[in-house]
């Protein structure tokens, strides 16, 4: 799909084989992971954060700025995003300390230490800035928070400090940020360019794809490059344009699959630690690809989330084929000690 959305475009020519670079590399991690019993990694939870605290940290000394944000370290081969690897590692480190501390009472201090782990890890993606990888570590937390036995008298502290974030977290928002929410509940249809214009050509590619699409390298609004951002951000709208709701309706269901199965083995795990791992790993999946279809779908605010295993995005795809390897190793060593 990536090689159809490039289009003959020069400018994301070399799409294609940095991909395949991280297909690979990624399998490779993905494999080995799953052959290391998930208990070990418990022990190195205290690693993986300051590991990844330094990552973050690193990119303000070396990272490389793309499209106005420092997210990137450059090898001169591939960019690689830290943040991605993060989002992963946050689900084990975040799983191991609920499970150990699955009998200790659920105070504000337990959801407290839990917060502080997490927003120890998101200031720095916040600074980069990147909010909406941001907001998918959030969520992981307060969704293994709920996994883990948050007592249902605390959601509406939750609901009240959600609200108030959101009322004055608008205005710390950078301006390009401001703009995506301000164009998503005030459109300019007459728009010719920016967030508003890639909408309406994502619903445009969509609604032309009609039930079984224009065919492969056909479809006219992705090889005439009307749709932009169309092999990241909105490849989702690029497979509606080529393959139709047909074939957008069996990539779904491809990945709901996949969620199910994660969450199956999340409840089959022999202890905590496993079934939390999974149960992250699940919802991470199913968030991410809520999240990008209902930006196509012109239903939420535009993030930079990509389609789960399709989008271009090298960094992202090495971290779920990471997450699935956790995933197949609680899967893989159950009953073993």
């Amino acid at each position: 799909m990536i090689q159809s959305a490039a289009a003959g475009n020069e400018n994301i020519a070399e799409s294609v084989p940095r991909q395949v670079i991280f297909v690979v590399g990624g399998m490779v991690v993905m494999f080995m992971t799953a052959l290391i019993n998930y208990r070990y990694y418990s022990s190195l939870t205290r690693i993986m954060y300051v590991v990844s605290v330094l990552l973050l940290v690193g990119i303000y000394v070396i990272g490389t700025a793309v499209y106005g944000s420092a997210r990137w370290f450059d090898t001169g081969v591939i960019l690689i995003q830290p943040s991605e690897l993060v989002k992963t590692i946050m689900i084990v480190i975040l799983a191991d300390y609920f499970a150990k501390t699955q009998n200790q009472p659920k105070t504000i201090k337990w959801v407290a230490i839990s917060f502080g782990l997490t927003a120890g890890v998101v200031i720095w993606i916040l600074l980069q800035p990147n909010l909406s990888m941001s907001i998918v570590i959030f969520f992981i937390w307060f969704i293994l928070l709920w996994y883990a036995g948050l007592p249902i008298k605390f959601l509406l502290l939750f609901g009240i400090i959600g609200i108030i974030a959101i009322a004055f977290g608008f205005r710390f928002l950078e301006d390009y940020q401001q703009q995506r929410v301000v164009n998503f509940f005030f459109p300019d249809p007459a728009a010719t360019h920016g967030e508003t214009y890639n909408i309406e050509q994502a619903k445009i590619s969509i609604g032309s794809g009609g039930l079984t699409g224009m065919g492969y390298g056909h479809g006219t609004q992705v090889q005439l490059r009307f749709l932009k951002v169309r092999h990241t951000d909105f490849i989702f709208s690029a497979m509606a344009n080529e393959f139709g709701f047909i074939g957008t309706v069996i990539v779904i269901l491809l990945l709901v699959f996949v969620v199910v199965r994660c969450f199956r083995i999340g409840q089959k795990a022999d202890d905590m630690f496993g079934s939390l791992i999974a149960y992250g790993v699940g919802t991470l999946l199913f968030f991410q690809m809520a999240v990008n279809i209902g930006v196509n779908l012109n239903v939420i605010p535009v993030t930079g989330l990509t389609l789960p295993f399709v989008s271009y995005g090298g960094s992202s795809l090495a971290s779920l084929l990471l997450a699935v390897g956790f995933v197949e190793s609680v899967a893989g060593h159950r009953n073993s000690s």
